[in-house]
């Protein structure tokens, strides 16, 4: 059975991890990656990091490892989406940081948009003005950076989206592309017309001409030769959609959760661009056949980083594995909540700035209760946006199918099958997000052929708490969010 790779960066980390057409992971390599925090509220990376950290992955990968013999191979681009990259097209330095998707330094330009602005925002493009998108810290930067915009203008700079660097630099400059699903988070994109929309360029006053080309998800053939191996590159597909095209929701109503350093959640909507009346996103997806379609979204900033926040900065667990077991130690939460919003509030309460709370302690609170509503305000966050979908779709959902690091959190699971009164999936395949992207390429490129591919289920949690129960918890969690977002 044939091998195809899938170049995965992430907020966290790049990786580069090959894979057989069944999900087995033949061999993987990573590398964290930094993010800085200037100022409150502001994230950020280093593009060249990002980039070297990602080239060390893949060479690492085809120089220390046989995969089978195999000479020749399909390679998918997933990545990070909404993180912003402005670089010289000459030199190809970049002209600042790469301001990461939970950065909120642009919150302002969308504070001063007016109603109808935001309206045509949201009709052309399917997302609400906020600084989770690239439009506004496109802007930060031409603003902020001597000399930016004049550049800009004379048509001296280059603006991307995490994959569309690692392409620039992978093709040696020749390439300055992007797909759909990417474009579709920048907030210039109309996801109607499939195309950069000039009405939107002109309200962030942005030359058209840092834009990439827009090509089909796996539309894209390039060919790279390292050690004798030939690379090719087969698709570029955002991290999210990637998940919902590997967990293979490509069809109205299949809905997806990956749980990594944010927590986003999917529903395919087939054919039709479903406007959100409850605060969740339209955006593009995958179809089966490659082809564009949509699908709602709800986006959490804090789902994985909150227990990263509890490990890193107070320093009372040494892993999620060891949350799960103090978790579940416990008889309840004694009615402590974390509300999460370090860097405001997403899906589909949308409140920019708003910040993180913990309600509830009394004095028989203990740092165990803490590590517990870490774990349920994941949850709880989840369920915000399963409402939303509800009420948006007029249905209910009775399976979510979930992947990510904290997918592997058996209590959080189990809580979250209880929250939502439905079935939760977890397939064996543990890189569902990767694996998406090399499935696509290699579909796309004819290596692998659709009948190969078979997803096998690792665990099914039922929901087992009582629905008085669940419906208190659900009363506790939005009185204690609501203090929050009036604070």
């Amino acid at each position: 059975m044939s091998i195809a790779i899938a170049v995965d960066q992430g907020t966290t980390s790049s990786r580069a991890i090959a894979f057989k057409a069944d999900g087995t992971i033949v061999a993987s390599h990573s590398q964290p990656l930094a993010c800085h925090y200037p100022h409150p509220g502001w994230v950020e990376q280093d593009a060249n990091e990002l980039w070297q950290g990602q080239r060390h992955c893949l060479q690492f990968l085809v120089e220390n490892h046989d995969l089978d013999g195999q000479q020749q191979f399909s390679v998918g681009i997933t990545n990070q989406r909404e993180t912003t990259i402005i670089w010289d097209a000459t030199t190809g330095i970049p002209i600042g940081p790469a301001i990461v998707w939970q950065c909120r330094r642009s919150a302002s330009y969308c504070d001063a948009l007016d109603f109808k602005q935001k309206l045509m925002i949201r009709e052309k493009t399917g997302l609400v003005a906020d600084a989770y998108f690239s439009a506004t810290k496109i802007r930060w930067l031409l603003d902020n950076i001597e000399g930016a915009q004049a550049l800009a203008e004379q048509g001296q700079l280059r603006f991307g989206t995490v994959d569309t660097w690692l392409m620039w630099n992978l093709s040696d400059g020749q390439s300055h592309i992007t797909d759909a699903t990417n474009a579709s988070r920048t907030m210039l994109y109309n996801i109607h017309q499939h195309c950069w929309d000039n009405e939107l360029l002109a309200l962030f006053n942005i030359p058209a001409s840092l834009l990439p080309e827009v090509v089909a998800s796996g539309g894209l053939h390039c060919t790279f030769e390292h050690q004798g191996k030939q690379l090719q590159f087969g698709a570029i597909i955002g991290d999210q959609q990637a998940a919902l095209y590997g967990q293979e929701c490509t069809e109205a109503g299949l809905a997806k959760n990956t749980y990594g350093t944010g927590c986003f959640m999917l529903m395919h909507t087939g054919n039709q661009a479903i406007e959100s009346n409850h605060g969740l996103l339209t955006t593009v997806a995958l179809n089966s056949d490659g082809s564009n379609g949509y699908a709602l979204e709800g986006s959490v900033f804090m789902a994985g980083a909150t227990m990263q926040w509890l490990r890193d900065e107070l320093g009372i667990i040494a892993d999620l594995q060891e949350s799960s077991e103090i978790a579940a130690g416990l008889e309840s939460n004694l009615g402590v909540y974390l509300i999460p919003a370090f860097t405001g509030m997403g899906a589909p309460h949308w409140q920019q700035d708003c910040s993180a709370s913990i309600v509830g302690l009394t004095r028989g609170s203990n740092k165990n209760h803490l590590i517990r509503a870490g774990l349920e305000s994941i949850a709880h966050q989840s369920a915000d946006v399963i409402a939303a979908m509800t009420n948006d779709l007029h249905s209910v959902i009775k399976t979510l199918k979930v992947d990510g690091g904290a997918s592997n959190n058996e209590f959080l699971m189990q809580f979250q099958a209880d929250l939502l009164d439905c079935q939760v999936i977890k397939p064996y395949v543990s890189e569902i997000t990767a694996f998406g992207a090399a499935k696509l390429a290699a579909l796309s490129l004819g290596q692998w052929q659709s009948e190969q591919i078979n997803i096998e289920i690792n665990n099914r949690y039922q929901p087992k708490l009582d629905a008085v129960k669940v419906r208190t918890l659900r009363h506790e969690w939005l009185r204690a969010l609501q203090h929050c977002l009036n604070y």
